[in-house]
């Protein structure tokens, strides 16, 4: 008997009698069931239990993307619990801290003036258009005397005064000269011509000046095109879509991407570069539907170079192939995200892995907690570790190249070590698919690489750098949509490039693009160099921000 009952396990359940006296009378009943299939049931539930928790979780994440902070930022209490870091790096942070706040100097400054003064808005220089408001003669009789009065004062009330882009035609006119002495000497005119200065778009009535306000309004202010003609009728010019985008990819595909190739030679000279990629719609691809994914990459130089560059490059799909060909004459280190792609480039390109991709996954974790569970949970231990990083690195940001490389192994590294060796014993305790269980995943999977950025004092924590480059594609997506061919996603490709790099060499895009419009027609006709000429980083004054 008692072997017989190492094989059952016993399970009570109660069914309730029918009894018009008493309703609520239950009947227990013994229902044995074999071992195995009690630990089937056990393990069902179990499943049942964790697949429960993942759509919480999921629940959880979903509600923050759309109503939650954006921000990663460790709440008040959270980072007090980490207490596995080396003594040196906190002495050294309120050391770093204290000898900053002891050297430094207070500026001098001027008093503002009260808020609300439209002075403080607008740029220097700005023109002032003076209305002045007088009385007339007879208005100035005294009531008391009858004599006039005399101007002792005045008030002066600024406003701010706009109005929309306006538009206007511009007639080059060229004359033909001829001499009136050989004509009546020899009875032949010696003809002159003005000579033509050669137009960037021949044969069509477009101007550098539209041109450029069409591609800053669309890449820069992200306004589709059918907005713009919308805008373009309701004052009067009857400027279609088709014509604007006829216009845009002429521009782009005979003036921009000679710059642009010049720009991508000088990227691929660069040490340390930043990649990233996302998602795009082409309708009318050969041999894809409409509905097909695209694929718009990036590629940047980073803090250290002298030029900054920014790279957009449409292709059709996300393949590694496409990365390796762009980058065919570069090696050195490209900060990227986990994406599996970037590791399978040749040996001389080294990848360096993502911080802010590791918090990201830590902090979704921690936020399918309740609020109550948080502090102390293993999710805020992972985001505290993070958070620590960052903040050594912010520690370091002044300090040169060399002198950060040896830091972050004094500082970074224990952190580092504590971190992987925490992260090894909470895996083995935690559920694979739960948002902890894949944040360890990607945390132990990406660990060559994310420790790499230690090898020198250029490399960067993270990949921000190339996150905040193609956020605004993202932006203009949001709004445009898709592109209609593989040409258009190109030409958007070499736009938003030129506008970028403008923009981060603190150009203002639609001067820059004027600048280039208007006189790299001419110059071409002289110097077989004519793109380097136009890089925005040899770009004159009158294009600054």
């Amino acid at each position: 008997m008692a072997k017989t009952l190492d094989f059952y396990a016993v399970l009570w359940y109660d069914f309730p009698m029918e009894n018009k006296k008493n309703t609520a009378t239950n009947n227990p009943e013994i229902v044995t069931l074999s071992r195995a299939e009690y630990e089937s049931q056990q393990a069902q539930l179990t499943e049942l239990k964790l697949q429960n928790q993942w759509l919480l979780e999921q629940l959880g994440l979903a509600k923050k993307r759309q109503f939650g902070k954006s921000s990663e930022r460790l709440q008040e209490g959270l980072m007090d619990q980490l207490v596995l870091m080396a003594n040196e790096a906190e002495a050294y942070a309120y050391g770093t801290k204290n000898a900053t706040e002891e050297q430094m100097k207070v500026k001098a400054h001027a008093r503002k003036r009260q808020s609300g003064n439209v002075l403080d808005i607008v740029p220097e220089g700005t023109p002032t258009e003076v209305v002045e408001h007088r009385l007339s003669e007879e208005e100035r009789i005294c009531d008391a005397c009858g004599s006039v009065m005399e101007e002792i004062g005045k008030e002066v009330r600024r406003s701010l005064k706009m109005e929309p882009a306006r538009f206007w035609i511009q007639e080059d006119v060229y004359y033909t000269y001829a001499c009136k002495q050989c004509e009546s000497e020899t009875g032949e005119g010696n003809l002159r011509k003005t000579p033509k200065k050669p137009t960037f778009c021949p044969g069509s009535f477009a101007s550098p000046e539209a041109v450029a306000h069409i591609m800053t309004q669309k890449f820069v202010m992200y306004s589709p095109l059918y907005r713009l003609e919308q805008e373009f009728q309701r004052q009067g010019l009857k400027l279609s879509r088709q014509t604007m985008a006829n216009w845009i990819l002429q521009a782009s595909d005979t003036w921009l991407r000679p710059v642009y190739d010049a720009l991508h030679r000088k990227l691929c000279q660069e040490s340390v570069l930043h990649g990233d990629e996302t998602t795009l719609q082409v309708l009318k691809e050969p041999g894809r539907t409409s509905t097909s994914k695209s694929y718009m990459w990036l590629y940047r130089t980073s803090g250290c170079a002298e030029q900054p560059i920014v790279l957009y490059e449409y292709q059709p799909s996300r393949k590694a192939e496409h990365a390796e060909a762009f980058l065919k004459d570069f090696s050195g280190w490209l900060h990227a995200d986990g994406y599996q792609g970037y590791h399978k480039l040749r040996s001389k390109i080294r990848v360096v892995g993502c911080w802010a991709h590791v918090r990201r996954k830590f902090d979704e974790a921690l936020q399918t907690l309740p609020k109550d569970k948080r502090q102390g949970s293993p999710a805020a231990v992972g985001e505290c570790y993070c958070t620590k990083l960052f903040q050594l690195e912010e520690i370091l940001s002044e300090l040169t190249a060399e002198e950060r490389y040896t830091k972050r192994l004094e500082l970074e590294k224990p952190v580092l070590d504590a971190l992987l060796a925490w992260a090894e014993d909470a895996s083995v305790k935690t559920a694979p698919k739960s948002a902890l269980g894949k944040a360890l995943h990607y945390l132990r999977e990406q660990w060559p690489y994310l420790v790499r950025y230690l090898e020198d004092g250029r490399l960067e924590l993270s990949n921000n750098r190339a996150e905040r480059s193609i956020k605004p594609f993202v932006m203009g997506r949001k709004n445009w949509l898709f592109s209609n061919t593989p040409a258009g996603a190109q030409s958007s490709a070499v736009i938003y490039s030129l506008i970028e790099t403008a923009k981060e060499n603190d150009l203002d895009p639609y001067r820059y693009l004027v600048w280039l419009l208007h006189n790299a027609p001419e110059r071409s006709q002289k110097d077989e160099d004519w793109p380097e000429f136009f890089l925005p980083v040899n770009a004159p004054k009158e294009c600054r921000s």
